[in-house]
């Protein structure tokens, strides 16, 4: 999965505008979680390349990062968890969800 790593808080803001051309997944990870992990691995046995020309993925370290995790939950208005997955369309959050409810054809669906 080619995902683009979310470290920054100006990342933020080039969220919001690739949102508008098409649906941004943020999925935000605790590297010490066994949940998360196996969330992840069920979400990356799926994805194809192909994917990602309807979704564009992002990946956050929330353990490395928890004050962009923070802002991410303010910014996008949704209850901070981990695993999460958040898809962001035209600047807002139209999916969330956690730990095992996340859905790879959940996600997918968004960028039909």
């Amino acid at each position: 999965m080619n995902w683009k790593e979310l470290t920054t808080e100006e990342q933020l803001e080039e969220i919001k505008r690739v949102s508008k051309e098409k649906p941004v997944l943020i999925f935000k990870h605790s590297t010490r979680c066994s949940i998360s992990s196996m969330s992840l691995n069920r979400l990356l046995r799926k994805w194809q390349e192909s994917d990602s020309q309807k979704v564009e993925p992002y990946f956050l370290d929330l353990i490395a990062h928890r004050d962009i995790s923070d802002l991410v939950a303010r910014q996008f208005e949704v209850y901070h968890q981990s695993p999460q997955a958040i898809i962001i369309k035209n600047g807002k959050a139209v999916y969330d969800s956690s730990h095992f409810n996340i859905s790879y054809q959940d996600i997918l669906s968004q960028g039909s």
